[in-house]
Parts: C-alpha cells; structure tokens; sequence
C-alpha cells in the first residue's frame, strides 16, 4: 500500500495538508501510533504514523513541534496522519514543521477511530503477501486484526497456531528463558531448561526481530520444542506479527520509564514528602500503602552502556511475574527497580540474565525491605551500596550483592569507592607504604600479623620466626611512624581497616585471623 492509496481510501475520509507527488508514491511498511514527544525511537522507516497531538499545547514550547517532526523525519517516516479530535484542527505550526521536513501530512477526523486506519494498513498488506505463506486466510487475517488492535503475545500465539489443534506447542521466550507466552495448554517451561534450548538450537527457534526491543535481554524469540509441528514459513509469519506486538509493548513501557524516572529523582533527593512520594508510585502503577517493597540498584559498567535498565527490568520479571513494578534511571545514571512485597528474590534470575551477554558484567545490589514508602529513600541508598559492594568485590563478574551478606569489615569496606578506600590507607599507614622509608615492607608484613593474631607477641613471632623482643621492636617502630598506639583497640581497629583498604590482607590467606576486629 502506498501513502497515496491510504489518502484515498474514501471510508477513511483522510484529509491531505501537505505532501509533494513523490512523497504519496512511497509505499507503507506499517502503522505507528505514539503520542511521545519525541517519537524517533519506535518509528520504522516507511511507517505511517498516528498522533492524537495529546503532546501538543498552544502555551507551551512550540520547540515541541519542531522537535516531534524532526524525529519523524529521522526515522524516515512515510507520512504523519494527525487526529483531529483533542484540538479540533490540526495546528498550523505542525503543517509548517512538515513542509520544512518534507513529511506528508493529513489530517484523520475526529469521528475517524485510529483503529480503522491500522486495520486498513495490514489487512492490504496481509492480503497481497497471501500466495507466499503458509497460514490459513482466517488466521491471517485474525492475526493482522490482533496486530492492529495491540493485542499481547499470549492472544497472537494462541490464534496462531488455533487450526493446527493441540498438536502444535509453542513459547514465547525471552532470551533469558522466561516465557511471556504460551499456546494454551503448553507445559511450564522452566526459565533455566528454556535458556539452555534456545542456547543449543533444540527444536524450532525464530528471532523476534523487533526494532523497537530496547535490550538484548528483552528480545523474544518464538520456540517449538517439535520442529515439525509447524511449517517454517509459518513461523517466520507468526514472529513477523510477534515483533509488530514487541514493538508495541516498548512503546507503552516509554511513559512507565518517565514515570519511574520521576520516582527516582524523587528517592535520590531524599526530600520527597509523604503526598508526593505516594503520588509518583500511583504514576508507576504500584500501590501507594504497600508494607513493604523491594529496591534494586544496577549496573552495567562502560562495556555495557545503557543495557542496565532492560538487564533489570528481565530480572525484575522473572522474580515478580505479573506483579506490578516499576524500572528507570536514578539521576547518576544508575537502573533501578521497586517491587511491592518483601519476598521477592533475583537470585535465580541474576544469573540467567547476565548470561545473555557475558562479556557485560551485570552487577547488581538490594538492601532490606523498605518498610512502607517513606521508606523507600533509605532502602534505595542501602541497594546502592550494595551494588558499588558488588562491582567493587568483583568488577568484570557479574554478581548480585545484598546488604544482608555484608556481615565482615572487608565486606563492608567493597561499598566504598576504590579511591576512597586509597586514600584512607595511604593517610592512616603513612610511611609503611613509602619504599623509600627503610625496612617498610617488613614493619608493613609484621602489622599485619600481629593484628591476625590478635596481638600475640608469642604467635607473631612464631609465625614470623623471629625473636619476640624483634616483634616487639617492629611494632615500636610501627607505632612511630603511624602514631597509633597498638594497645588500644581502636588504633588496632584503624590500622587493620587500612590494611584490609590496602589489600594487604585477602580473603584466601592461610595465616590466621584477628577475632577482633573480624577480618571476614
């Protein structure tokens, strides 16, 4: 179908603005409907898009115009068809905007249901591809209505492969394993069992390709475990319509991101009153009077730019199911994730999901339940710390860290930034870490030791193999230099913190360990 052929269409009663002739000559690769301001990301090239200009106000920036109609153009849109009915008339700063970006334009009267027009579009197309696949022309054409309507994949999938009975069992699975559909009747599919089909090519497997799909994680793929329950071409119909559904869902998340986005500046402000805080998580969806909720905080380094938040979001679905949740980005940059409810756990999902893309190290980090949502705030910088814990311990493994198993002083000390954790040893050790102070690295080495055996003098000089009077001259010479009196618990307590800051003390030493302060 071409744009001009649309116009036409005399039960539409479209009304053509502007367009030049070789504009209405373009053919129609499909209909997208957003109402976002800047629509660029979830428009395909060729595609018709309707607006109901809801994003469109006379006393705001009319930059908004300009900005809308530049994004249509660098999504190589075929033509902008505007409702008429939230402002009466299409504003004439849209018709200019589309003459400077040579975007056709028509307007779509307000009696005009946007439905028609995306049911128009796919019928024809459905209809003049029917002599190249294999689906029946009842369930082509109940699939192209679906399409139209934005139905969810559960519905594609059973109308698809309805005629062929319960022969035909067929998921739709992330590429984490998790189902997000299914056709009736179809055994669970564990999310474990399903990653390792679709990794070792068992049965039948056909991408979604969705352009709009945001991250690898998230992208689905259409499974048969019998590859000979179905035709192939028929597959590739069904995933071709399982895309269009894709693509839709992506487009209805964006405003549940600006919204979670608002919640989280709300947290990360930590000033948010009570009316507000409750107000911004009613935005998301979640309740409001919860007793508990989960905050997660993620991370995907630099390798990983801007995969967090749909790493997140995966995880967040295996673990909450159908459960509302909201996901977006603190200020900083940083994923975030609130799920209603005190039981909810990634341990299982964390690394399903990091496996998608092993050469991105997925860290991620949850603190205790936020008691009610004034306690939010503080739930979200205990998840925080949790994840710098994560990425600290272990920086290119993904990993999941919970506030609960930081149970250790050198547990605790992962959560302070690398060059934090620098400068604290280097100040509170002083010339011990200087080579040029004469006989550092043996003070440094008998510090140590003698800390681990909780200041023994007859164990440090066992372990050392040195005279206790030797030990005892060390730790003088210790004392000198860092002006901490041994003796004292907390100057102990000071000096094995900056060891353990230092990396002079690990997890995996063989020597023994101090009592107190714990080593972990």
């Amino acid at each position: 179908m071409h744009v001009e052929h649309l116009l036409r269409d005399e039960t539409l009663g479209l009304r053509l603005l502007w367009a030049e002739d070789t504009l209405l000559e373009r053919e129609i690769s499909g209909v997208t409907v957003t109402d976002l301001e800047d629509p660029a990301r979830f428009v395909r090239s060729g595609e018709a898009v309707l607006s109901g200009l809801v994003w469109w106000t006379p006393d705001r920036d009319q930059g908004r115009t300009e900005r809308f109609v530049a994004g249509l153009r660098s999504a190589d849109a075929a033509v902008l068809l505007a409702g008429e009915e939230t402002h009466g008339s299409v504003p004439d700063d849209l018709v200019a905007a589309c003459l400077r970006h040579r975007i056709p334009l028509a307007a779509v009267p307000a009696h005009v249901m946007f439905r028609a027009v995306t049911d128009k579009v796919y019928l024809q197309q459905w209809g003049e591809l029917s002599r190249h696949h294999a689906l029946p022309e009842n369930a082509r054409t109940r699939l192209s209505r679906l399409a139209a309507q934005g139905s969810g994949p559960g519905e594609v999938v059973a109308a698809a492969f309805a005629h062929l009975g319960r022969t035909a069992v067929a998921y739709v699975l992330t590429a984490t394993g998790r189902t997000v559909a299914a056709t009736p009747g179809a055994p669970a599919l564990p999310a474990a069992e399903a990653a390792a089909l679709l990794a070792s090519g068992a049965g039948a497997t056909v991408p979604v390709d969705a352009d709009a799909a945001p991250t690898p994680y998230e992208r689905w793929h259409l499974h048969l475990p019998d590859p000979g329950a179905a035709p192939p071409r028929m597959l590739q119909e069904v995933a071709a319509v399982l895309s269009r559904c894709q693509e839709g869902q992506v487009r209805r998340r964006a405003a549940a991101h600006q919204a979670a986005d608002e919640l989280g500046a709300l947290l990360a402000g930590n000033g948010a009153d009570a009316p507000a805080l409750e107000t911004a998580l009613r935005n998301c969806g979640l309740p409001a009077t919860e007793e508990h909720y989960r905050v997660i905080a993620a991370d995907a380094g630099a390798r990983g730019e801007g995969l967090a938040g749909g790493a997140l979001a995966e995880a967040v679905a295996h673990a909450a199911g159908a459960e509302p949740t909201a996901v977006g980005w603190l200020p900083d940059g940083t994923a975030f994730a609130i799920v209603p409810g005190a039981a909810v756990s990634l341990s299982e999902a964390w690394p399903l999901v990091a496996a998608c893309e092993p050469a991105v190290p997925l860290h991620g980090g949850t603190g205790a339940p936020a008691a009610g949502p004034q306690g939010l705030a503080g739930a979200l910088a205990e998840a925080r710390y949790a994840l710098a814990s994560a990425r600290g311990t272990a920086p290119d493994v993904s990993s999941l860290a919970d506030t609960a198993t930081l149970t250790s002083l050198e547990r605790l000390l992962t959560g302070i930034p690398a060059e934090v954790r620098s400068v604290y040893s280097r100040t509170v050790l002083g010339p011990l870490l200087d080579t040029r102070t004469a006989g550092a690295a043996p003070l440094l080495h008998t510090l140590r030791t003698f800390l681990a055996c909780d200041g023994s003098w007859a164990r440090t000089a066992e372990a050392l193999h040195l005279h206790v009077n030797t030990v005892h001259y060390r730790i003088r010479r210790t004392e000198h230099f860092t002006g901490r009196d041994l003796s004292r618990l907390a100057d102990r307590l000071d000096l094995w913190t900056a060891l353990l800051c230092h990396g002079a003390v690990h997890p995996a030493d063989p020597g023994p360990q101090p009592s107190v302060p714990p080593a972990g």
